[in-house]
């Protein structure tokens, strides 16, 4: 459990939110404003109720009574109007302050370290951004705000109480404690049990997002009935951490009626034999301490309700903020922005580990030339795509350096380094949209005339009128309505369109069929014509024509030179990859 757990409230996290609410000062202190004006009209009411009693029903003055009433209709009528303006504005404030927290949560999540991804579950960093951040509104709508203004009436009730009659306060102030001890427990039972129920949701949502995401493995293994068990269990704790919830809202509530029930009885019993016995209590003042004495009790159970939303708020807002406060970014401390780059690489001795003392790679050294061809072999595992990710700063590595026109990438501003990078990955990634929002990125500086014109380069343009709508077909979520050599060729439009210096394709041909294998290779020789350009890849086609092969093991460089070259090398790495992978391929050639 966190820190929070048993905290009635954390100031210091409030401070922290607090600087979401300076945009909003106007409307913050109105809130206020209203709460304590609530409260006042809220008090006035049942006093001027005594006065009607004691001072014109008792002795049938009904023209005087008359005043008094429309008195308390005003007061009534400020109080609703007040009641309005609390509400609206105090939920205004919480949703604009919601507004921009999920903003800031955002901008920073999609600024992480690739390392951050790879330790947290999406599941989870969903339920941050949407569920979690809702209920932080609820500190602003139903907790703090109204809790202030509870407090407020309370103590304006307890004061009048004391002014009308000490000996009937003092009945009300001996049930008091109870209610206030009550409350007390409750609360911090309802801390806790929120928490678990904040995980619990977490790990409800990660689950079914993973296993949406990856419905065609449950499906080809046949793991519905498993992971239906495994969400049974998960369900099943789900259930569990929101029935506790439920448990001390069943003990809790009863207490505080019986224990405001019985003040009521303590009240007219008292009351009542004193105005029997005509002693100084009158029977307008058993109605007020009657009614006040409820404005007393009722707020502290509602307090205790709202200590809910307040603490499951409080709960969200501290998840929210160990995310803005992890340190997971790429530092973007370069300045460096060029409108063009030349496109020379260089690796110095580079050294990377995504675990410490895992070393990927180890003292990796190479030079490419401007417009050089590199294709990079080894089998799984040997650091091929590492580089590509150093390469593009989704990973900061500590020892050595990559030079790009004899400049370290670090000194680059990180958005110029990618805008002169283009990568197409083996697994390419479309969202649920058109072709057209797929191909530019909702790039307004790309015209619809050049992706055409684009598209025709690439031989992609009658592939993409062919299907129903053109450029506006929507692809469906991660492009399902595509095969796999489809959204490769729009993955390769993509990267064309930037006009970048450098291209990376990462095995970008692994999965295409030999269908479209000929317009893959068009697309490759259109698209690297004239570039720098790195090619992970397995199949024959494209290695051979690199201009030079670099062959990694366990993170360095063992072989490297052109095909024909290091072929002729016998029982090298190369051969031994070229006889295992490639003699099959060239076969079918």
């Amino acid at each position: 459990m966190s820190d929070l757990a048993g905290k009635i409230f954390d100031f210091e996290l409030f401070k922290k939110l607090k600087a979401f609410i300076s945009p909003y000062k106007l409307t913050y202190r109105f809130v206020v404003f209203a709460a304590i004006s609530l409260s006042f009209f809220s008090t006035l009411t049942p006093y001027f109720l005594k006065i009607i009693v004691d001072d014109y029903i008792r002795l049938k003055d009904y023209s005087g009574m008359l005043f008094f009433i429309f008195l308390m209709l005003a007061t009534l009528l400020l109080e609703v109007i007040f009641q309005f303006l609390f509400v609206f504005y105090a939920n205004w404030l919480g949703q604009s302050v919601i507004k921009d927290l999920r903003l800031r949560l955002f901008d920073k999540i999609i600024n992480f370290k690739m390392a951050y991804f790879d330790k947290t579950a999406i599941g989870r960093l969903v339920t941050r951004s949407v569920s979690d951040i809702e209920t932080i509104a609820s500190i602003f709508s139903q907790g703090l705000f109204m809790i202030i203004a509870d407090l407020l009436k309370m103590t304006l009730v307890i004061l009048v109480m004391l002014y009308v009659d000490w000996e009937l306060s003092l009945i009300v102030f001996s049930v008091l404690p109870i209610i206030i001890y009550a409350t007390r427990l409750f609360q911090k039972s309802m801390k806790k049990a929120f928490e678990e129920v904040r995980f619990q949701v977490a790990s409800l949502n990660s689950f079914v997002q993973e296993r949406l995401s990856g419905i065609r493995v449950v499906q080809i293994f046949n793991r519905e009935k498993l992971e239906y068990k495994s969400f049974l269990a998960i369900n099943e704790k789900h259930k569990k951490a929101w029935l506790k919830t439920v448990w001390f809202n069943s003990i809790f509530f009863p207490i505080a009626e019986i224990a405001s029930s019985v003040t009521i009885g303590l009240i007219v019993w008292y009351g009542g034999l004193n105005v029997v016995s005509n002693g100084m209590i009158s029977l307008g003042v058993i109605f007020l301490f009657i009614q006040m004495s409820q404005m007393l009790f009722r707020p502290l159970r509602q307090i205790a309700d709202k200590f809910n939303s307040l603490q499951m708020g409080m709960v969200a807002a501290e998840r929210i903020f160990q995310i803005l406060e992890t340190n997971s970014d790429i530092k973007n401390n370069g300045s460096l922005i060029p409108k063009s780059i030349q496109g020379k690489i260089s690796f110095e001795k580079l050294k990377f580990s995504y675990v410490p003392g895992e070393t990927v790679i180890n003292n990796f050294s190479l030079n490419i030339r401007k417009g050089e061809r590199i294709a990079i072999v080894g089998a799984t595992g040997s650091g091929k795509s590492t580089i590509i990710n150093l390469l593009c700063r989704f990973y900061d590595f500590k020892h050595g350096d990559i030079l790009i026109d004899d400049v370290s990438i670090k000194n680059f501003d990180l958005f110029s380094l990618r805008n002169h990078i283009s990568v197409v990955l083996q697994d390419v990634f479309l969202f649920a949209d058109s072709l057209y929002n797929n191909i530019t990125l909702f790039n307004e500086k790309i015209s619809r005339d050049k992706v055409i014109s684009a598209s025709k380069e690439l031989g992609v343009h009658e592939f993409i009128e062919s299907l129903p709508g053109g450029y506006n077909y929507n692809v469906k979520e991660r492009g399902i309505m595509l095969s796999a050599g489809q959204r490769q060729l729009i993955a390769f439009l993509r990267a064309y369109l930037i006009e970048p210096s450098i291209l990376v394709l990462d095995e970008a041909t692994s999965s295409v069929d030999s269908y479209t294998e000929d317009s893959i290779q068009q697309a490759i020789k259109t698209i690297t014509n004239g570039k720098t350009s790195i090619i992970i890849a397995h199949r024959l086609t494209t290695i051979m024509n690199a201009d030079k092969i670099v062959v990694l093991e366990n993170g360095k460089i063992v072989e490297q030179g052109t095909h024909e070259e290091l072929i002729k090398i016998s029982g090298g790495h190369y051969s031994n990859l070229y006889e295992v992978q490639f003699s099959k391929e060239l076969s079918s050639i």
